[in-house]
């Protein structure tokens, strides 16, 4: 595997919106920067590939030597064309990019795609060659599109001035019905030098002719096992999945076969439950109704009961609680009489209050209060006054009410 750096040209100028590459020349080229940028990138984890454009205002670079795939593949998109092709200029900056690279063991290649005229001489080409020669940087050409003024002559020239030890390659694609990325898959450019080139590009050039292979699914498990082993085990799988939906399908068709034999006998099944239900909620609903008729008429003659006889029924039965319950009349007797107590010792209090010289007395005995004092006069009137209506009270004769 050669670790290498590389830089690719494009040609974005207004030649590349004609048709005569499907569908038109500048989307064939980008499929085919594509399809070498994935190879560059998995033959070797260290290999970088960087992008320019050399139409439109000015040459420009796009993606610097990286090896992010998802970074190269993006930076196509969005793309204008417009502007002539500057071919001296775009080989020279990408000379200047790779100089900057970051390993200096890399090997250094340009790849210029050519599909305008060139307007440049021989000689200035064959001096842009010599220069990449000094500084051991490779050139490949893929001349596809316009062929006029001797582009072909130039480029030729171009590649002779720089190769060395056959390093360096031309490639001329005819207008045609095959993509641009279909004939440079079996070219050196694509498969690289050496024997055979990487996996990625053998794997490609098999499927580009058609899997014409002596291997299952067109990959050699020599190069890639794990890719040969994966393609096996998912054919396997998809083969288990079909055989198990045609056996479900076998057995649905079956199943309604059978259904469609026997819908009488289903049907009169289906009949006879309804009715055995439908009799037993009749007879439920009238048991139902015969229950709620008795509630009603034993509502209606308790309603119809004189009510002096349901009173003394209530007194009798009270009566009876009482005789039986001696306990509670004991209780009651002795709640009377405690009652009775504290109404006659209040009574009592009541009376001494109204004595006035008992009163006096006392309040004579204790140290510091004068009897004479008119608030003091003021306070044991007050007093007598309250505790005379209770007296009046207690000695009025008890009412037919207070007998009750």
């Amino acid at each position: 595997m050669v670790l290498e750096a590389t830089m690719i040209c494009i040609d974005n100028s207004e030649w590349m919106r004609n048709g005569d590459y499907s569908p038109n020349r500048f989307q064939a080229q980008a499929d085919a920067v594509n399809l070498i940028c994935g190879a560059k990138t998995q033959s070797n984890p260290e290999n970088t590939v960087g992008i320019l454009t050399m139409a439109g205002k000015g040459v420009r670079v796009l993606v610097t030597p990286t090896s992010d795939l998802g970074k190269i593949l993006a930076c196509m998109h969005g793309l204008e064309i417009g502007g002539e092709m500057n071919l001296a200029a775009g080989i020279q900056v990408a000379q200047l990019a790779l100089k900057h690279r970051q390993n200096k063991k890399q090997i250094q290649r340009i790849i210029v795609f050519a599909g305008s005229p060139v307007k440049y001489d021989k000689k200035l080409l064959e001096m842009i060659g010599r220069k990449l020669k000094k500084n051991s940087v490779t050139l490949d050409v893929i001349n596809f599109g316009e062929d006029e003024d001797g582009k072909m002559e130039k480029l030729e020239a171009l590649i002779a001035s720089v190769n060395n030890n056959d390093s360096c390659h031309i490639v001329h694609v005819p207008p045609g019905p095959n993509a641009l990325s279909d004939v440079l898959i079996s070219t050196p450019i694509f498969t690289g030098d050496g024997e055979g080139g990487s996996g990625f590009a053998a794997a490609a050039a098999a499927a580009s002719a058609g899997g014409v292979t002596g291997f299952d699914f067109g990959v050699d498990p020599n190069l890639d096992p794990e890719l040969a082993l994966a393609l096996r085990v998912s054919m396997e799988e998809e083969r288990a999945r079909q055989e198990a939906a045609a056996k479900k399908a076998a057995e649905d068709a079956a199943r309604q076969e059978k259904g469609g034999e026997q819908p009488s006998s289903e049907d009169a099944t289906m009949a006879e439950s309804s009715n055995a239900t439908n009799t037993e909620a009749n007879k439920k609903k009238t048991d139902l109704t015969d229950d709620e008729n008795a509630l009603l008429q034993q509502a209606l003659a308790m309603s119809m009961d004189e009510p002096g006889s349901t009173t003394t029924v209530q007194d009798m039965e009270m009566s009876d609680a009482a005789v039986d319950d001696q306990d509670l009349q004991l209780a009651l007797q002795l709640s009377v009489q405690d009652g009775t107590k504290e109404s006659a010792n209040q009574t009592d209090m009541s009376k001494l209050l109204a004595d006035e010289s008992f009163v006096s007395s006392i309040l004579a005995s204790l140290p510091g209060v004068d009897p004479n004092d008119p608030s003091v006069k003021d306070l044991l009137a007050s007093m007598q006054n309250q505790s005379e209506p209770q007296q009046e009270d207690e000695d009025k004769p008890p009412t037919e009410e207070d007998k009750k």
